[in-house]
């Protein structure tokens, strides 16, 4: 049973996630605020609460004014138990604080990639804590790694804001924000000096691929700005999970 627990504890943290999209990018408080029909106001109890159960007992409706629960709450739990079983499948001997430390990871970059894909935005109050967790996870499980994912942080986040800066000389305007930055180091934090160049290859190939098939579609232009930390986000974890050498193969 304790092997299963992140998968068991997967969708009441999806269900926490969920509030902190919703909550955070609008600056509206996370812990204290009472969840309510986002129809009809009312504050919803505890049965109604329940992660996935209440949205099928209810039958995706509200139990006051019977409006339509957004499908985005059951997307993020089920998201969440998507991530926690990723975890646990892709190492399955794997000692356990190696697993939590992985779905720790997931479960931010699931919020991270969402935000920034909504709202154009990395929050600090988000991204700094994954660069300490990084490290303290490196020292935890690896300790004679900790220097070497100590660099790798400090160097991403030193080379994305020079080529930031660089952008900004060259063409007048930021190209890259600070909050990637920040999540680039929060990668090298996870995956060391070894799996960065991985990480910003495989983000950038992602990002441009994307980017074409949607202006082929004409759904973005030229200026349109373009989120990258959901690329980051997708590398990073693949990176940490499969290693360099399985993932370029």
């Amino acid at each position: 049973m304790d092997g299963l627990l992140p998968l068991l504890v997967s969708p009441f943290v999806g269900s926490f996630l969920g509030v902190v999209i919703r909550r955070l990018p609008l600056g509206r408080p996370i812990a204290m605020g009472r969840s309510a029909c986002e129809g009809c106001g009312r504050v919803l109890p505890a049965r109604d609460l329940i992660p996935l159960i209440s949205f099928v007992l209810l039958r995706g409706r509200c139990r006051f004014c019977r409006a339509g629960i957004a499908r985005f709450h059951p997307g993020i739990e089920l998201a969440a138990i998507a991530v926690a079983a990723w975890a646990m499948l892709a190492d399955p001997g794997a000692e356990a604080l190696l697993v939590w430390a992985n779905c720790a990871l997931g479960w931010s970059l699931l919020v991270l990639a969402w935000i920034d894909w909504d709202h154009l935005r990395l929050p600090d109050v988000l991204t700094l804590p994954l660069v300490a967790l990084g490290l303290l996870a490196t020292w935890a499980l690896d300790p004679d790694a900790a220097t070497d994912h100590a660099a790798a942080a400090a160097l991403a986040y030193l080379a994305f804001r020079g080529v930031a800066l660089a952008y900004r000389l060259l063409r007048g305007r930021d190209g890259l924000g600070q909050g990637d930055a920040k999540l680039l180091a929060a990668s090298g934090a996870w995956v060391g000096l070894a799996g960065l160049p991985s990480v910003v290859l495989g983000a950038a190939l992602i990002a441009l691929a994307t980017t074409l098939v949607q202006r082929l579609a004409r759904r973005m232009g030229a200026e349109t700005p373009i989120p990258f930390g959901p690329y980051l986000a997708v590398t990073t974890w693949l990176v940490r999970l499969y290693g360099v050498a399985e993932l370029v193969l």
